[in-house]
């Protein structure tokens, strides 16, 4: 099993830009409004971090990213920049599931007793989810149900069958009529520190030789389609009405 000293890690498929870094002598993190904003900050934050640490980019062992699924534009930037920064400095990229991410910080929020399998619903626009499920063991997170876009009554459909002990993701409260969660669900909407969870799970990752060469590193979409139609927007305000 690898193990590593140092390791950078950020991730930018959401509203926030979520920076971390492990080192021999702690763990440094840094969270802010991402965004649109993401593409024109992760690089000046991720070396404001290093510099707050007293590291240089060369001496990071690995290079994390929240490879998705969420924002097209966020994952983009985070791929590109981890490749960027393994390819200038010689080391290798870590991918990492965002939705991995969100049953992490869940995990955290609600206690290792209660969460060790964790679903995940994010909210993504145009009416739809991302969704997951991870198990949680001493080793890691294992993949249940891989990441996947789904529309929410075909989440809820599936968990009216099997209700889920936690959930977890800020499709929570947007689509909570159409999921209608027994009370027993614990629910989770909001991450505690996004910055924390990539850390923790790229460590995890790095341990069990998830790092690739930073040419194989590749966001992870999901959804093929950025917006909708003009007249699939008016289709959908007519199902609502």
């Amino acid at each position: 099993m690898t193990t590593t000293n140092t390791l950078l890690a950020f991730d930018t498929s959401t509203d926030l830009l979520s920076l971390a870094l492990c080192t021999p002598s702690g763990d440094f993190v840094h969270e802010s409004a991402g965004g649109a904003l993401a593409s024109a900050r992760l690089v000046p934050e991720a070396m404001a971090l290093l510099a707050r640490a007293g590291i240089a980019l060369a001496q990071v062992d690995a290079i994390a990213f929240g490879a998705g699924p969420g924002a097209f534009t966020g994952l983009r930037t985070a791929c590109s920049v981890a490749q960027g920064f393994a390819l200038g400095a010689g080391k290798p990229v870590v991918p990492v599931d965002s939705l991995m991410l969100v049953a992490d910080d869940a995990r955290d929020q609600v206690g290792p007793e209660v969460a060790a399998v964790v679903h995940v619903a994010m909210d993504a626009r145009m009416d739809q989810v991302y969704a997951g499920a991870y198990r949680w063991s001493g080793a890691g997170w294992a993949v249940l149900s891989a990441p996947e876009l789904l529309d929410p009554s075909v989440l809820a459909a599936r968990w009216r069958d099997d209700p889920p002990a936690v959930v977890a993701g800020s499709g929570l409260p947007v689509f909570a009529a159409a999921f209608d969660l027994p009370a027993t669900t614990r629910q989770v909407p909001q991450a505690r520190s996004r910055a924390a969870a990539v850390l923790r799970v790229a460590r995890q990752r790095w341990a069990a030789g998830g790092a690739v060469d930073a040419s194989l590193a590749l966001p992870v979409y999901v959804r093929d389609k950025v917006a909708q139609t003009t007249a699939e927007r008016e289709a959908a305000r007519e199902a609502k009405s």
